[in-house]
């Protein structure tokens, strides 16, 4: 079924570019990484796997080049923050409170001072959702270990969403700590999170419908896959009871350009009811948004 073209898409993970190959996206990562190949002639983390990594020739103002490209695609509104919230950053975002939705990369390793780190931010910012990659931590934090529960117990509190990264970690690292099937004990203890799976969950997608079956509050982002890669198990589901539970995220500029994105999503197989809930509408009820 063809892709609408007239949705106001909102997508979940796009960030402003810093360089002309942002390779400053990826310097948090460099000390968990002993793989010679990745440190020393990979643009990014995960070029095995990402051939065309697009690189940005972005004005001085990178916030208003960015709002250009997402006009260009159809992008109302995006998803952004990651580890790069600062002052300078969230001053710039603020000039158009109506395109971005603040988001904040924790770290449960700093215990009650990223507690108070999110509150500060809802109170002051209207942070609209926390992400995590537990594989990419130093140390690694599992999703269910009880370092994420203060974090958690905020999100609920604050009534912000959490997406979170599970399946395989595409850096040469370990991944065991993000395990999809870790999910199932957090949702249980905290049935009001609203929780995110982002990064394909790949290979246990399965379990991700299974649990996303089972739980109402737990959904799914295509963040940092390619269209052509969404797992069949994830199409699947939407295209039958999951229609309310998948929601569009691209990776632009860490990995993808957006002409790939949006070139490749109109060969995606949704229903024809499925596309307005997949680019915008599920997003929206996610955020608590009106149109």
């Amino acid at each position: 079924m063809p892709m609408p073209k007239d949705i106001g898409v909102i997508d979940l993970m796009l960030s402003i570019p810093i360089s002309n190959d942002n390779k400053e996206f990826y310097e948090f990562l460099k000390p968990r990484i002993l793989d010679t190949q990745t440190r020393d002639t990979f643009k990014m983390p995960v070029e095995y796997m990402f051939k065309d990594i697009p690189t940005t020739q972005a004005s001085e103002d990178k916030v208003a080049w960015t709002i250009e490209q997402m006009d260009k695609f159809g992008i109302d509104k995006a998803m952004v923050g990651g580890n790069h919230v600062d002052t300078g950053r969230l001053a710039e975002l603020a000039r158009y409170p109506d395109r971005f939705l603040l988001s904040y990369e924790c770290d449960p390793n700093r215990g009650m001072e990223e507690v108070r780190r999110i509150r500060q931010l809802k109170r002051d910012h209207n942070l609209m959702a926390v992400t995590a990659f537990p594989a990419g931590m130093m140390p690694q934090v599992a999703i269910n270990d009880n370092k994420f529960y203060p974090i958690y117990a905020a999100c609920i509190e604050e009534n912000i969403p959490i997406f979170c990264t599970t399946g395989i970690a595409g850096p040469r690292f370990g991944s065991q700590c993000q395990r999809t099937e870790l999910i199932e004990e957090v949702v249980c203890f905290f049935p009001e999170l609203k929780f995110v799976m982002r990064h394909g969950a790949e290979p246990w997608e399965d379990m991700a419908v299974k649990l996303m079956v089972k739980f109402p509050n737990l959904y799914y982002s295509t963040s940092a896959f390619a269209p052509k890669h969404y797992p069949k198990a994830i199409i699947d589901y939407a295209n039958t009871r999951g229609a309310d539970k998948i929601m569009f995220a691209g990776y632009f500029p860490m990995g993808l350009s957006l002409e790939r994105i949006f070139s490749e999503l109109e060969n995606v197989p949704f229903k024809d009811e499925v596309w307005p809930k997949f680019l915008r509408g599920n997003a929206m009820k996610l955020f608590g948004l009106e149109d």
